[in-house]
């Protein structure tokens, strides 16, 4: 609605001329080994450069903790097991198997015996994330909303934080559920619903040679798909020094770039290879009289660990939980000894001590495929399958990861603990499969379909998405990054050719089935946004995998009359053990060779036509992206859900476009493209990427979600390679004592906007709660710079400034007695820029007559996803904004200068009760006039 003052704070091109490598940091000693330098391409993603490979690992914690304070404060609370301190009694099932699991004692004993060199990289970065937390909190709201500080990393951190992200990604409660199957019908039955599964996270991953690009050299491309949560779990970056220059997606806490890298040389990326290298045994324990805990094992009972701890719960009692452990690992079901079903859980980190965190610096290092894949061969959790090519035309394809030496039956099910057939071949791991891979046609996919890593696990996806994409790359052999676009995005299901085919020979359907049956046999079995024929395919899909559910065959893992054992394993495994999901997953099998006779598929088919059809004469089908859209995964959810933050989005969970909902209980999906990626190694600069939110975690930035539309629609945005092209920050300097050194972050009374006393709260029906609170100029010079730089605020006049300028502004106006600046929150989101000034102390005062009681104001949407969701968003904050004004008597009129080319600010003063007044001329713009008085606003109230 205005525009700021400004100081004269000269301004340049931010990065203009700076230089590559180490020549920016001249040679001073410790200091310049110290030094890194933060830059931001136009989508905000960070660009480091530092003068040593400790410095660069400690700028990527920091600027990490800036970008994703609140996401890495989840992180370190979910591996530590403390989670419910903050969430709640929600939090207690994770925390509880956290740790029963061990995995903080896990991550200390993998960072005990990382090398030395390593650990110092890892403590440099978590050196960072301590640096820049007090700052990044400081703009979060969200530890506002939960009342805590941030906590302090340790060294092991980013270890645990890794444990705890991918404990749970090899699926090992699926063995859980095969008992049931096992129990209930029959062991050759064990594996009938084994496909992709509810807990188990893909990924698509293809790489085309020479051949088959316009360049002539290789393109590696793909997406991983992974339960999405916002802040997303990867996270866009560069990081650059002497020894290397990398751009990929890294795991907020964690140092380096692990899945999806380019090094300039060599690039790469995983894709889950659906191994199994859990364990699960059955164990047998008895208490002692002195309260201890005894095991029974191959050589008969022994003394097992066994200790208490507490996990405190926000808003209910505290809740203590044993953790035991056995010879064969941490129990995590059961452990009352005498009482139900006890199991514990064998995993390699914990018995080997290693995650394979020695492989990180050296993929940074990386110049060709020779040198990624000596790298990756100590890597060990999780097991991957790779993809790689460098500029030489090198390529690879392999399995890296820590596969034991075990009998076969420990793959399928829980086994008994006291038997030695079932223990593990110690200090053995099964040899895993590589090839390179340029085959005859020039395509390498990796789908999690049973392929290279077959030899290594049970349940894969199925088939299809690996065949269309190779059908899609096989098309041509002229493909660019650009092209790739339209391999990310396939919406062809090609499972839905079972149920088609059965519905084709569906016997006696009447008028109305029969027509839905045509309408679909001539639907080209393409999931799209705006397809209705893909909502009809859903709701048949969904009524016969609930038919299925019901029929006599299936009743054993379905039915109500016969309880689960499963009712006494932990709530965290539920996911696994539901039978109505199991049934959807595997729906193409059991309509294909599962236990129902041919005769009662063609009768549920039927009776599920019958039904569907009915129900689209009441109900129309709308296009599928209006059932189909994202739900992701938060610590704390929105207050108010956002639209633009839940898009509806094509595809299914056998598409290529992989957004996989729960067929049979739910449209809305979880699970899609975390990322998306092309690299390219003729240029990488050409490379591109996008991920589904923005590069920060912090609500109402201007980064925060502006990725999303580019996400949903399968654009992607280019990868900045050229400095001159970046937006830099001012240098940041650490010593080895940083609480001697003020470097960037927030001093410690600068506290975040929620925690600041208010000038003025008010409550807005149907719109949420206006808190206007001080501006402080150095804590929310970031959030303000981030406002004011957006396009969308050019008459805002503060394009080109930098962080340091505006924060010299903001100093300079809070030095005013007759100037004001505040930060409007709704509910503790910061949300809008209120200023407010004297006229008569103001420039704009020499511009018109001003009247007694008037009062100036200068207004500033941030660019918030709400805005655009909620309707009435700026009206809204209007009305907070005047009745701030209006609750002083002496205030009798409020007046604004919009650039008069704003015709946005000006339509909205109008529909506001402004009446608008004269042009006027000022050095910086031509403005327009409008006022409110005291008694038109109390007209529109």
């Amino acid at each position: 609605m205005g525009e700021t003052m400004t100081t004269g704070v000269d301004s340049e091109r931010p990065g203009a001329g700076a230089p590559g490598g180490s020549e920016a940091f001249p040679d001073d000693g410790e200091a310049s080994r110290d030094a890194f330098e933060v830059f931001r391409d136009d989508w905000g993603i960070p660009h480091l450069r530092a003068a040593g490979t400790l410095a660069l690992a400690r700028a990527q914690g920091y600027v990490t903790a800036l970008d994703r304070a609140w996401q890495l404060e989840t992180e370190r609370h979910r591996l530590l097991g403390t989670s419910a301190s903050r969430l709640g009694a929600e939090a207690v099932d994770w925390d509880r198997f956290v740790r029963r699991a061990r995995l903080a004692d896990t991550a200390r004993r993998c960072f005990g015996r990382l090398a030395p060199e390593t650990a110092a990289w890892v403590g440099a970065y978590v050196d960072g994330v301590n640096d820049g937390l007090v700052e990044g909190a400081s703009r979060a709201p969200e530890f506002a909303a939960v009342g805590l500080a941030p906590g302090r990393w340790e060294p092991w951190t980013p270890l645990g934080v890794w444990l705890s992200t991918h404990i749970l990604f090899a699926g090992f409660p699926t063995k859980l559920w095969r008992e049931e199957v096992a129990h209930r019908l029959g062991e050759d039955r064990m594996t009938l619903f084994a496909t992709d599964g509810p807990g188990t996270a893909g990924s698509n991953g293809w790489l085309l040679s020479g051949a088959r690009t316009a360049s002539g050299a290789p393109l590696l491309a793909g997406d991983p798909h992974r339960f999405i949560e916002a802040p997303g779990v990867y996270q866009q970056i560069r990081l650059a020094c002497p020894e290397f220059d990398v751009v990929g997606l890294a795991v907020p806490g964690v140092p380096g770039i692990a899945h999806f890298g380019h090094t300039g040389g060599v690039a790469w990326a995983i894709t889950n290879a659906m191994a199994d290298y859990q364990d699960l045994y059955r164990e047998q324990l008895r208490r002692t009289p002195d309260g201890g805990v005894e095991a029974l094992g191959p050589d008969g009972w022994y003394r097992a660990h066994a200790h208490t701890e507490t996990i405190e719960v926000a808003g209910a009692a505290p809740e203590t939980v044993e953790v035991i452990e056995t010879d064969r690992g941490p129990v995590i079901i059961g452990g009352d000894p005498g009482a139900g079903e006890t199991i514990s859980l064998r995993h390699p980190p914990r018995v080997t001590g290693e995650l394979g965190f020695d492989v990180l610096p050296a993929l940074l290092r990386a110049r060709t495929v020779d040198d990624l894949d000596t790298a990756l061969d100590r890597w060990v959790e999780p097991v991957n399958v790779v993809l790689a090519a460098d500029t030489a035309g090198s390529t690879l394809h392999r399995v890296a990861g820590h596969v034991p030496v075990r009998p076969y039956a420990n793959r399928l099910r829980v086994v008994p603990a006291e038997d030695p057939a079932y223990a593990w071949c110690d200090g053995e791991a099964v040899p895993l499969p590589r090839t390179e891979a340029d085959g005859p046609a020039g395509i390498a996919v990796m789908a999690n379909e049973r392929g290279l890593a077959a030899p290594l696990g049970v349940e894969f996806a199925p088939p299809h998405r690996a065949r269309r994409i190779r059908e899609l790359l096989g098309a041509r052999t002229d493909w660019s990054p650009a092209a790739m676009a339209a391999v990310h995005t396939d919406t062809r299901l090609a499972s839905s050719r079972p149920l088609l085919s059965l519905l084709a020979r569906a016997p006696g359907l009447g008028p109305a089935a029969r027509r839905l049956r045509d309408r679909l046999l001539r639907w080209d079995r393409h999931m799209d946004a705006d397809s209705t024929d893909a909502t009809l395919y859903a709701r048949l899909r969904t009524d016969v995998v609930h038919r299925l559910a019901g029929h006599p065959a299936l009743k054993g893992v379905t039915g109500a009359d016969d309880p689960w054992r499963s009712a006494a394993y932990p709530a965290l495994f539920r996911p696994w053990l539901a039978a109505v999901p199991r049934i959807g997953y595997a729906l193409e099998s059991l309509l294909t060779v599962g236990p129902l006779p041919y005769e009662d598929r063609l009768a549920v088919v039927a009776a599920s036509a019958e039904a569907v059809a009915a129900a689209a004469g009441e109900t129309p089908p709308g296009p599928w992206g209006e059932l189909h859209r994202l739900s992701p995964w938060q610590a704390l959810p929105d207050p108010v859900p956002d639209a633009e933050a839940r898009p509806g989005l094509a595809g299914d969970h056998d598409c290529v476009l992989s957004t996989s909902g729960v067929p049979g209980v739910t449209d809305l999906f979880a699970r899609g493209p975390a990322a998306r990626y092309v690299w390219d190694l003729a240029r990488r600069e050409d490379s591109r990427w996008v991920v589904p939110f923005g590069a920060s975690g912090v609500p109402g930035t201007a980064h925060h979600r502006d990725q999303t539309p580019l996400w949903a629609r399968g654009a992607l945005v280019p990868v900045v390679t050229d400095w001159d092209l970046l937006h830099r920050t001012p240098p940041h300097r650490t010593s080895p004592h940083p609480e001697e050194t003020p470097a960037m972050t927030a001093a410690p009374e600068h506290v975040a906007p929620a925690l600041r006393p208010a000038v003025h709260e008010q409550k807005i029906e149907g719109f949420g709660t206006v808190r206007l609170v001080p501006v402080d100029p150095a804590a929310d010079a970031g959030l303000l710079h981030g406002w004011v730089t957006e396009e969308r605020a050019r008459f805002w006049g503060m394009g080109d400034h930098t962080r340091e300028q505006v924060r010299e502004i903001y100093e300079f106006v809070g030095s005013l007695p007759t100037h004001h600046a505040y930060l409007a929150l709704r509910d503790g989101v910061p949300a809008a820029l209120f200023q407010t000034y004297e006229p008569d102390a103001d420039p704009v005062g020499e511009c018109y007559d001003v009247r007694p009681g008037d009062f100036g104001i200068h207004l500033l949407i941030a660019p918030a996803e709400g805005a655009g969701a909620v309707k009435g968003y700026t009206d809204a904050l209007l009305t907070a904004f005047i009745g701030f004004v209006f609750r002083d008597p002496a205030r009798l009129r409020v007046v604004v200068e919009p650039d008069a080319r704003n015709g946005k600010a000006l339509a909205r003063m109008a529909r506001a009760g402004f009446e608008l007044g004269p042009e006027i001329v000022k050095p910086e713009k031509t403005a327009r006039l409008a006022f409110l008085t005291r008694e038109a606003a109390l007209r529109l109230a």
